[in-house]
C-alpha cells in the first residue's frame, strides 16, 4: 500500500470527463493496482479511482518547494509530479502534483478477510443449495471459490454451461460492484473458466449500484430471504 498526500488536480479521461481542481488529497495505490483519490471527508468512498487491470506512469516534475515533510516538520517536498493511470479500457485518469506532503508505503500482507454477519452468509448458503433460483438448469461448482484477492461468494454455471460468479450483498451498493468487478478481472484470465459473466445479488439494491452494474455488463438480483428461508423449510419438511 502507498499512501501519498499532495496538493493535486486530477483529470479523468473516458466514456465522460471529469475534472477536480488543486486541493490537498490523500492517493492510495493498492498492492491490486488500483489508483484512488480521496478528500478529508465523504467516509471510505474516493473521488476519483481507476479499478484494477490498470497501469501506473509517473513523470518527474521540476524543483523542489519548500513544505512539510512526511514527518509533519518542516523541509522540502517535491514538486510538480504527474501520474497517468491508465485502464485496459484505456481511460485515463491523471494526477497533476503541485506539491508532495508525504510518500510512503507499506506492506499489509495477505488479509484474512470479511466475516460475513449471520443473514449474508445465510444468503449465501440458501441460494448455493438453491442454485436454480438464479435460472433453471444452473449448478453449483463451489461457494467461496479462491482467488488471490478473496473468495467469490458462490461460483456457478447456467443452463448454457457458461461459468458465473455470483456476489452476495444484504445491502447492494457501489463497493460491492468494484468488487465483483475485481473478481471477474482475475477469474476471466483462466482459460479453464473464461468467460466468466457475473450477478450481483443483495436484498436491496442501490440505484447507483446498479447502473455502475449495468454499464460493465453485470446482472443485478434482488433476493427475497424470507422466500428463500422458506424455500429451506419446506424442504425440510419434505425430507
Amino acid at each position: 500500500m502507498r499512501l501519498v498526500i499532495a496538493r493535486c488536480s486530477v483529470d479523468y479521461a473516458g466514456r465522460l470527463t471529469a475534472h477536480l481542481p488543486s486541493a490537498p488529497r490523500l492517493i492510495l495505490v493498492k498492492a491490486d493496482g488500483s489508483v484512488s483519490v480521496h478528500a478529508d471527508d465523504r467516509a471510505y468512498k474516493p473521488l476519483n479511482w481507476m479499478s484494477p487491470p490498470c497501469t501506473l506512469k509517473e513523470s518527474a516534475g521540476g524543483d523542489a518547494a519548500s513544505g512539510a515533510n512526511g514527518d509533519g516538520g518542516g523541509g522540502e517536498t517535491v514538486a510538480a509530479a504527474v501520474w497517468t493511470v491508465v485502464n485496459k479500457a484505456g481511460e485515463k485518469l491523471i494526477i497533476t502534483m503541485e506539491e508532495i506532503l508525504h510518500d510512503s508505503s507499506h506492506e499489509l500482507g495477505v488479509d484474512p478477510g470479511l466475516i460475513k454477519d449471520g443473514v449474508e452468509a445465510h444468503l449465501q448458503e440458501l441460494l448455493a443449495d438453491r442454485i436454480e433460483t438464479l435460472g433453471e438448469g444452473w449448478t453449483l461448482v463451489r461457494r467461496e471459490y479462491p482467488t488471490a484477492i478473496g473468495p467469490v461468494d458462490i461460483l456457478c454455471r447456467d443452463s448454457d454451461g457458461a461459468t458465473v460468479a455470483v456476489e452476495i450483498k444484504r445491502r447492494g451498493e457501489i463497493d460491492g460492484v468494484e468488487q465483483l468487478t475485481r473478481y471477474l478481472d482475475l477469474l476471466n484470465r483462466d482459460p479453464h473458466l473464461a468467460p466468466v459473466k457475473g450477478i450481483f445479488a443483495a436484498q436491496e439494491i442501490k440505484p447507483q449500484a446498479r447502473v455502475l452494474a449495468n454499464d460493465r455488463g453485470i446482472d443485478c438480483v434482488v433476493l427475497d430471504y424470507d422466500a428463500l428461508r422458506g424455500i429451506e423449510d419446506d424442504k425440510l419438511r419434505l425430507f
